[in-house]
């Protein structure tokens, strides 16, 4: 079921649910410019046994998705992110201690973050799951200290926000920046494609002026949609 923290974006009946309560995601789902509906999903997201990342990832969007698909006559968007380094799935962490062993160990390092979205309804089920490699910087321990004592990296996968104005703890990344964030945009206007439903903003245009990042992945996704400035 979902929540009772919902809220309504956009004018007229909404014509998509969002099955997230997570502000950075809503932020992003509004760039498309269509009516929506969003509050949170209660899912268990513990992991399975032997499960790859990109698997818990699919799971647990489709799970959300599915959760609260009957109640609603229009599609169903969930989505869920799993950041991985060196064969370990790192997911909310459950306290402080749990978010300094996050960040120590990403520090410096390469790893793949992996976003899952599911769109349910009408008697369809679209499922992907969109990779970015991120590089991360080397934070100093008191930087990794100050970034802890604001809380922010208790609600995030893998302990940290790519968009933090003053940690900035990301270094470097490949392929879509919003799939960091939470929530790939272009695949997202793509996936929706098979309801008909065609998001009235220029997506890759809107998802740049947003993050203030160049987009590295439009042009193979959403190529109709070539205004954008890639560079």
């Amino acid at each position: 079921m979902m929540s009772d923290t919902q809220d309504s974006r956009g004018c007229g009946p909404p014509a998509i649910i969002l099955a997230s309560a997570s502000p950075r995601r809503r932020e992003l789902f509004a760039l498309l410019g269509l009516p929506f509906r969003a509050g949170k999903a209660e899912v268990d997201e513990s992991s399975h046994p032997r499960e790859s990342p990109q698997e818990m990832a699919a799971r647990l969007a489709l799970s959300k998705a599915r959760a609260v698909a009957g109640l609603y006559q229009v599609p169903v968007v969930g989505c869920d992110t799993v950041v991985t380094i060196g064969g370990e799935s790192l997911g909310k962490p459950l306290d402080a201690e749990e978010a300094r062993r996050m960040l120590a160990s990403l520090r410096g390092r390469t790893h793949t973050v992996y976003t899952g979205i599911a769109v349910v309804g009408k008697g369809h089920e679209v499922v992907q799951v969109v990779e970015t490699p991120v590089t991360m910087r080397d934070y100093t321990n008191q930087e990794l200290s100050a970034y802890i004592a604001s809380g922010d990296p208790l609600d995030k996968a893998g302990a940290y926000g790519i968009q933090h104005p003053t940690f900035r703890p990301v270094a470097s990344w490949e392929g879509c920046y919003a799939n960091v964030m939470g929530l790939p945009l272009c695949h997202l206007a793509r996936a929706l494609g098979a309801w008909s439903i065609t998001p009235p903003a220029d997506v890759p245009t809107a998802c740049q002026a947003h993050t203030g990042q160049p987009c590295r992945a439009f042009r193979t996704i959403l190529p109709e949609q070539s205004v954008a400035d890639a560079n």
